[in-house]
């Protein structure tokens, strides 16, 4: 049973962040790794670091920045069970607004 709703949890977590990850590169964002667990690591190109300030001061969800194959990027996690579909939706929303207005 606990196997089950770790499973369950781990699933829901690829699908938001593939859901994420998609919803980036449509808007013309640069997706860096092949989501397999539970983290999308993001290229804003040269407003990397601006774009982390700006999505960590609107609020609406949390991403942390990182360095990966020589590369600044947005890292993007989901490790709650709580997490919703409506709320991937308000932050991939929240992402590419602050994007939009940071570049």
């Amino acid at each position: 049973m606990e196997s089950d709703l770790l499973k369950d949890a781990a699933e829901r977590a690829n699908r938001y962040l593939q859901s994420l990850a998609e919803g980036l590169a449509a808007a013309g964002h640069e997706i860096l790794n092949t989501v397999e667990l539970n983290q999308v690591l993001v290229s804003f190109g040269e407003a990397t670091e601006r774009i982390i300030e700006a999505v960590q001061a609107e609020g609406t969800c949390w991403c942390g920045g990182t360095v990966w194959q020589g590369r600044r990027a947005m890292r993007l996690s989901v490790s709650s069970w709580a997490t919703t579909d409506e709320d991937i939706e308000r932050s991939l929303a929240a992402i590419i607004e602050s994007a939009r207005q940071t570049s």
